[in-house]
């Protein structure tokens, strides 16, 4: 008998913890139902200021967002969230995919959360450039305010959309130029670029020379090249924009002190030029981070001196033969937004078209020169060398340092080193620092190369202090 009673109990006492825990649960359940209306009531934002860099005039800006959080275990009623500036402000938001510059009663459940997409397009006819936009973003609840701030870094530019060069023309350094859809420079005209100039292009944008192209960089001033989107996430993505395109009837190209960076290919130069001249001369400049291509050459032909090819996914590519010159050139690869894959030079004399081999004649001197990729097995051959036909071949590599688990083939071969680490300055790739200068003094490109009548380095360095080092940098 006890021990029924004894049962009784363990269940009414069992009973009433089930009921005293549903009734818990239930008015736990209807809190979070609840709207909070304390003025003690909290919310968090996952930044408290959303910066863009550079925004060019007129072009919008990429869509940046952050979040505002009900940190409270009861629902919370926004009455409003608006920007400052309201309609006639630069910034435009757009909250839970509600495109408004004010919004009023917003819910938000408890310890949930929701987005505001920011935007930016900045007025051309601001004054003082470059300049500052600002606005803030203000979030009421309860009687409290919170303000998430908003800042552009606004530039003005000169403006080109599918323009196309029909008279000489000289570019002067007053205002970026922002190409958009494409620039064509006319057959027969020349677009001269003054120091200090900056070029970028839309990501649909590349530039098409059919006539000349001058380009008067300096150290001080070098004329850059490069895509649109100079947000942070952004500014250093490779395939950003086209590149340059030297097309059939184009000659007579200088770039000097020129930077190409973030193209998909950085140069690409197509058929030999009329007059028997190199198509493209290029001294003293620097292309980097092309996605395809650094240099495509096909049936063309180039003079390049004391310049740096560096992190591109094949750094020059030379098909169908031509006429080359690389002289005091580093031309190297590592992986970075772009796995080192391919050799740092490919050249060959020939091209599939229409379903067969066609071959022709090359002539190509690489004179004082670095060809190196990764360290692993990523690449056997940074050099590769292909010929068919019989069409005359002539390809030298003279003082020049490579990496290569075979010699090039059908190649003369002049007092050059095969794997013998150039002893690069600073390489770090998870940091993206890459120096290519070769400042150990036991390097074994320096005093290694072979005088040649060049008298500076990329840096604008005297060479002439004895027998010139390999690559584009001269040790001081």
């Amino acid at each position: 008998m006890s021990s029924l009673l004894s049962k009784r109990r363990v269940i009414k006492i069992v009973s009433r913890c089930i009921y005293i825990f549903s009734c818990c649960f239930i008015f736990s359940s209807c809190n979070k139902d609840s709207f909070i209306d304390s003025p003690d009531a909290t919310i968090s934002t996952s930044t408290d200021i959303v910066k863009f860099d550079t925004v060019f005039t007129s072009i919008g800006s990429i869509t940046q967002s952050f979040k505002i959080n009900n940190t409270n275990n009861q629902k919370l009623l926004f009455s409003s969230i608006h920007l400052a500036g309201g309609d006639t402000s630069s910034f435009k938001i757009n909250i839970n995919g509600q495109p408004a510059s004010h919004v009023n009663n917003v819910e938000l459940a408890a310890n949930d959360s929701l987005y505001v997409f920011v935007t930016v397009r900045i007025d051309p006819n601001l004054s003082g450039l470059p300049f500052i936009v600002k606005d803030s973003i203000e979030i009421n609840y309860n009687g409290n305010k919170s303000f998430v701030r908003l800042e552009a870094y606004g530039q003005n530019a000169n403006f080109l959309r599918d323009g196309v060069i029909r008279e000489d023309r000289t570019w002067t350094n007053n205002l970026p130029y922002v190409i958009l859809g494409s620039l064509q420079v006319d057959t027969g005209v020349t677009l001269t670029i003054d120091s200090g100039c900056k070029i970028y292009s839309h990501a649909n944008a590349p530039i098409l020379v059919d006539g000349s192209l001058i380009i008067n960089g300096t150290k001080a001033q070098p004329v850059i090249f490069a895509g649109d989107r100079l947000d942070e996430d952004y500014k250093d993505l490779p395939a950003s924009w086209p590149g340059i395109y030297f097309r059939e009837l184009s000659k007579n190209n200088f770039l000097n002190f020129t930077v190409i960076r973030n193209a998909y290919r950085g140069i690409i130069s197509e058929y030999l030029a009329d007059n028997g001249k190199a198509k493209v001369t290029m001294q003293q400049s620097i292309i980097d981070n092309a996605y395809d291509a650094g240099l495509l050459f096909v049936n063309s032909s180039f003079d390049i001196s004391n310049s740096l090819i560096s992190n591109c996914g094949s750094n020059i590519n030379i098909i169908l033969g031509g006429d080359y010159k690389l002289t005091n050139c580093t031309v190297a690869s590592y992986s970075t937004f772009i796995s080192h894959k391919k050799p740092v030079l490919s050249a060959n004399n020939f091209a599939e078209i229409n379903g067969s081999t066609v071959s022709t004649g090359i002539n190509a001197v690489f004179e004082n020169c670095i060809f190196w990729g990764e360290e692993g097995n990523l690449v056997e051959n940074e050099v590769l060398i292909d010929k068919q036909g019989n069409d005359p071949f002539n390809v030298v590599f003279n003082h020049c340092l490579y990496k290569a688990t075979n010699d090039p083939t059908n190649s003369v071969l002049t007092a050059t080193m095969k794997n013998v680490d150039p002893l690069f300055d600073s390489i770090d790739v998870s940091k993206k620092i890459f120096d290519f200068h070769t400042s150990n003094s036991a390097a074994p490109g320096i005093n290694s190369g072979v005088a040649n009548g060049y008298l500076k380095d990329l840096d604008d360095k005297d060479r002439n202090i004895g027998p010139p080092d390999l690559g584009c940098y001269e040790k001081q």
